[in-house]
């Protein structure tokens, strides 16, 4: 009987602590990857927005008290040369339009292709057809071994830290420093808040109609300038981020203007609306048993595993007989945790249900780029 018990003990703990190095040093790296057939579409919107519109036919204007919808269209090209299964980088699509409620008039739109790594989210390259585009038929292309995004595009990296990160700005197109600035919860979730506020930073001259900023003149010198406070909250094991506001503006100033006395082609705040909220936490609670299985439960394994076997070791001790059977319950028990272990991992893997050798090409889609 004691021999038995002896057995059972540690065929049990021997069997937990490799289930738990397994799912640790294989699983987590496993499947905590970006997925290639990523399909999410997110809004953002503000009331109260001062912006620059196109009317058709006419001359831009600047109009007050707009409503402003944002809708973003993220999707994995299954098609690009870098997807590949298991793999160590994926390729996603990003498609922006801003539009007024007034007219339903675009305010501006862009299309961005980025190669990123499954794991960190940084943007890598080299990449094959890494592009943005934010006036139609004015393409600008990367190449050669420098990403055309660099920083964190769409996501954190898995395991997400309280320190700061880079995250690239569209506008300036360039990463700029954003800080951990705190944990807080969003609809029963644990969640970082990451925050970053860019002074005003010159982009470029160009003239505009004199009417655009009350000058008499048919056309004026100006300089644009633009800011924003950023604020994303992160969910740290899977580095989604569930909730991004960002108070945005950008000012026309002619020669003899300081900053706050130009005239503001974009002033406003854009956030995503609560069901697109909403719908990302949802989204990491449906993967949470998976999140439970690669973060949490390897160190309930361990140390549950570790006091089974030290339970055995001393009736080992204290009887001094049944070496023999330990020994083969300590090998089985093992050997089944960590065969099981790495065999359900395996079947579990999300890109092995991907066809990746007949993928057709996504159609170039209208996103209303000028």
């Amino acid at each position: 009987m004691r021999t038995a018990v002896l057995a059972a003990l540690l065929g049990l703990g021997a069997f937990a602590v490799a289930t738990g190095l397994v799912l640790q040093l294989h699983t987590h790296p496993y499947l905590a990857k970006l997925q290639h057939n990523i399909d999410n579409v997110s809004v953002s919107s503000g009331e109260g927005v001062t912006a620059i519109v196109y009317p058709p036919n006419g001359l831009p204007e600047i109009r007050h008290n707009l409503s402003v919808t944002a809708t973003t269209h993220v999707e994995g090209d299954l098609s690009a040369p870098e997807v590949k299964q298991n793999g160590d980088v994926t390729v996603w699509k990003r498609s922006t339009i801003v539009k007024e409620g007034r007219d339903d008039l675009v305010l501006s739109a862009e299309v961005r292709r980025i190669c990123i790594d499954r794991r960190t989210g940084e943007a890598v390259a080299p990449c094959h057809g890494e592009f943005y585009e934010t006036e139609q038929g004015k393409r600008t292309i990367g190449q050669g071994a420098k990403p055309l995004h660099p920083g964190l595009n769409f996501v954190f990296p898995f395991g997400t830290e309280k320190r700061d990160y880079r995250w690239y700005d569209t506008v300036l197109k360039e990463p700029v420093p954003i800080h951990f600035a705190g944990e807080q919860l969003l609809q029963g979730l644990d969640v970082y808040r990451f925050v970053h506020t860019i002074e005003p930073r010159e982009l470029g001259n160009f003239q505009v109609p004199g009417s655009m900023i009350g000058s008499s003149e048919s056309s004026v010198d100006v300089t644009q300038y633009y800011g924003v406070t950023r604020t994303l909250l992160v969910e740290p094991e899977t580095g989604a981020v569930l909730s991004l506001r960002e108070d945005i503006k950008q000012e026309l100033r002619t020669v003899t203007q300081r900053e706050g006395e130009g005239t503001y082609a974009f002033d406003g705040e854009l956030g995503l609306t609560p069901a697109s909220v909403t719908a990302n936490v949802d989204e990491v609670k449906k993967n949470r048993p998976l999140l439970f299985m690669i973060t949490t439960l390897p160190t309930i394994l361990w140390v549950s595993g570790a006091v089974l076997i030290a339970a055995a070791l001393v009736l080992l001790l204290l009887h001094r007989r049944g070496f023999l059977v330990a020994g083969v319950a300590l090998v089985i028990g093992a050997c089944l945790g960590a065969g099981t272990t790495y065999w359900v991992t395996n079947a579990s893997d999300p890109d092995s249900s991907l066809d990746l050798k007949n993928v057709v090409s996504s159609t170039n889609v209208d996103y209303g780029l000028r």
